[in-house]
């Protein structure tokens, strides 16, 4: 055994010197290979992709929390609640879903993210032991095309902030010529709001993860600290909190009760992307028992910013006439020397804020999705070029933001595909597997979760049966015209609830009669740990406790 074991290193140190030479004739695209790599011989992994090693795992309890600060405090948080009021309901509604929306959202972040804080590995690797080999990459893709979408919206949210912090300083560039169309979405000015606001964030999205912590802690500090000032100061100008507070309801009876339920459904909607790809973060943690902070800090977070929303928003609505929900909106109003003094804070203020949510939940999440897809040639930080080249300039992120009918619909629309993927996840690693995971094999083509031709049937039917009924939902939230009958309609008014709780049950019920039984194993199985220092190879095999 320690012969073979032998071997394997020697051939992989081998394969290593061999690629180092390619690149010096001119292939320098192609990256590493891990000596200690657990994916095939002639296949292709690299560090990013591999278990995290020992000095990447410097996430504690308090950077969980901090990172959550980073990616709930942001501007569409302080804006979630004008949707739900839009609706036709209160700020009581609003309240309400955000608190149980995101404590919902908690129960799959927790699940899932003991998945990466157990065994240190990414969502791509993470979703081969449901999904299978290949059909993991659709999950794979589906997930990075939906942080590209929201890199996006993100990215032209912090150039509006962006434009606040210029115009603060040059009041003239609030009347530059504007050479584009209305059609644009966007003028002139905004357009060079946009490319500084990019470009100051471009090298911070090329920090390392592990790294990350002093950005959290900044952005935790920075952003409470003028959320506050800014409610205070509106507060002080209205004179009170305004009467937002008694406003009377726009819908009644019994569709009162489900425009409340889609409410809540879009709310939980709004954190589907973290709750399927938080082992991406959770792999750089010494131990798992920071996970469970999610659990308090995404529902304290996100009703603390949605409260300052609605407090500053109706405290305008007495001073300027009318309900101003985007915190930009409010601080453009802001003329005179000193309100140009407040509206450069709050656009700072959100600037750090969109560039610390695009960090925590868009760039990171995609950038590890297309390393695995193509671990030979990305890693994180190519990938996170890639990333924010395509959602910050090809994906014409203005003309997203100025075409979309409503940020609810929006949210939900992406939720139907990703509530099944998060429910899969969790239910296998917790229900079917019983925590039990065979790592070595995550990696490797024909390893014990190939299924059928690396298709794990169980977990397409689940997908199918969970998002198949929200399908015609979301064609009549794009096109009101589509016509649907009751029983339809309801599933998408609840769609969130239906993905997450008919992907789990299904999955959990074909496992049960239809096992795949070569899946199944007793004990974690953390494989072979080579290390190699000089001439010394020192191997570990087996398993060990959690």
């Amino acid at each position: 055994m320690t012969e073979v074991l032998r071997q394997r290193v020697k051939s992989s140190t081998a394969h290593v010197l061999k690629k180092a030479d390619d690149r010096l004739h001119g292939r320098g695209w192609i990256l590493p290979r891990q000596a200690t790599t657990f994916a095939d011989d002639g296949a292709y992994s690299n560090i990013d992709t591999d278990v995290t090693p020992l000095e990447r795992r410097t996430w504690t309890s308090w950077t969980i929390l901090g990172f959550w600060c980073s990616d709930a405090l942001n501007a569409q948080a302080w804006e979630a609640p004008s949707s739900i009021i839009a609706a036709g309901l209160t700020w009581r509604e609003a309240v309400v879903c955000t608190i149980f929306g995101s404590i919902t959202d908690t129960v799959p972040l927790v699940l899932n993210g003991i998945i990466g804080a157990h065994y240190h590995i990414p969502f791509p690797i993470v979703a081969r032991a449901s999904f299978g080999f290949y059909l993991s990459r659709f999950a794979i893709v589906t997930r990075a095309i939906t942080a590209l979408f929201w890199h996006a919206i993100q990215t032209w949210t912090g150039s509006l902030a962006m434009y606040q912090c210029i115009r603060a300083i040059w009041p003239s560039f609030r009347h530059l010529p504007n050479a584009f169309p209305e059609s644009a979405g966007l003028t002139s000015a905004q357009l060079i709001a946009h490319f500084v606001f990019w470009s100051i964030q471009f090298p911070i999205l090329l920090i390392a993860p592990h790294k990350l912590k002093w950005f959290f802690a900044f952005k935790t500090f920075i952003v409470p600290i003028v959320s506050v000032a800014v409610v205070i100061a509106m507060a002080k100008k209205a004179g009170s909190t305004g009467d937002i507070w008694n406003q009377p309801y726009q819908v009644s009876g019994s569709t009162r009760a489900w425009v409340t339920l889609s409410s809540f459904s879009s709310v939980c909607g709004g954190w589907a992307t973290m709750a399927t790809n938080i082992p991406d973060f959770t792999r750089y943690m010494r131990t798992h028992k920071g996970v469970y902070w999610q659990g308090f800090a995404l529902p304290f977070l996100s009703l603390l910013l949605a409260m300052f929303g609605i407090i500053s928003t109706s405290a305008a609505k007495v001073v300027y006439g009318e309900y101003i929900w985007s915190p930009t909106d409010l601080a453009d109003r802001w003329d005179d020397p000193w309100g140009r003094c407040g509206a450069f804070f709050v656009g700072f203020c959100w600037v750090v804020a969109q560039i610390g949510t695009n960090l925590s939940a868009n760039v990171i999440s995609c950038a590890n999705d297309l390393t695995g897809l193509l671990p030979k040639y990305l890693n994180i930080r190519r990938s996170a070029i890639i990333a924010t080249i395509t959602a910050g300039w090809i994906m014409v992120p203005w003309k997203i933001v100025h075409s979309a009918s409503s940020l609810l619909t929006f949210m939900s629309g992406l939720s139907i595909f990703l509530a099944p993927i998060a429910a899969i996840l969790a239910t296998d690693y917790w229900i079917v597997k019983h925590r039990n995971y065979d790592v070595p094999s995550l990696y490797r083509r024909y390893g014990r979760y190939r299924y059928q031709a690396g298709i794990n049937w169980r977990a397409a039917v689940s997908f199918l049966v969970s998002v198949t009924p929200n399908i015609p939902g979301l064609a009549k939230a794009v096109s009101p015209t589509v016509s649907l009958n009751s029983g339809i309609e309801r599933i998408w008014d609840m769609s969130y609830l239906w993905g997450f709780s008919s992907a789990a049950v299904v999955y959990v019920t074909l496992n049960r009669f239809f096992p795949a039984n070569e899946t199944l194993i007793d004990a974690p199985m953390y494989g072979e740990v080579s290390v190699i220092d000089g001439n010394a190879i020192t191997t570990e095999i087996g398993t060990k406790e959690v």
